[in-house]
């Protein structure tokens, strides 16, 4: 196996995708919505709360610390809280109401109206995701979903959707990561 081919192929795989991406529009509109909703929840001083599961939960935290931070200006912390971060908490609601409950229910306690709620599901099928989705619903939080091509179940109940034109997991991820780093560097210029 020739290790430099296989090394560029990937590269431009993932070119590829980011692509599809700035030609479609779709996406980009959800993505000016997602950055026209974050900044008036802080404009009001809400919460905007991350989950996701594996590597989106990884995703989840690496945005919330450039908010809690910063990006690429120097501002004041904001307020961005990744559900499932804390390990006592994520393990007794596992243990008394099962995985699938552990962003809503914390969700539930901490959230209000007007906050945000992003959420990272590469198939956009996960049950904790899903449930987390259902309860932003019903307190009046709004909801964007950094999902793959399809959006998996998560599409139907997010208020803002934002699907990567990929079925591979990696490529999604790295999508997701670069969608962030955008809509943060955006809603950064104008805060």
């Amino acid at each position: 196996m020739n290790d430099i081919n296989t090394i560029k192929i990937l590269l431009k795989t993932s070119i590829s995708v980011k692509e599809e991406i700035l030609q479609n529009e779709e996406i980009i509109k959800n993505l000016s919505k997602a950055i026209q909703s974050i900044s008036l929840a802080i404009k009001n001083n809400n919460f905007i709360f991350f989950c996701g599961n594996g590597g989106s939960a990884a995703d989840a935290q690496h945005i919330a610390a450039e908010l809690t931070g910063r990006f690429k200006i120097e501002r004041k912390s904001l307020k961005g809280v990744v559900l499932g971060s804390n390990l006592s908490s994520m393990t007794a609601i596992a243990n008394d109401y099962g995985y699938d409950d552990v962003f809503s229910r914390e969700l539930s306690g901490m959230g209000s109206k007007g906050d945000i709620l992003i959420a990272y599901s590469t198939s956009g099928n996960s049950e904790s995701v899903v449930n987390a989705l259902k309860m932003a619903k019903k307190i009046g939080i709004t909801s964007i979903i950094f999902t793959g091509e399809n959006g998996g179940l998560c599409k139907n109940i997010a208020d803002i959707n934002i699907c990567v034109p990929s079925n591979d997991t990696a490529r999604i991820q790295e999508s997701h990561v670069t969608l962030s780093h955008i809509m943060l560097e955006v809603f950064e210029k104008g805060f």
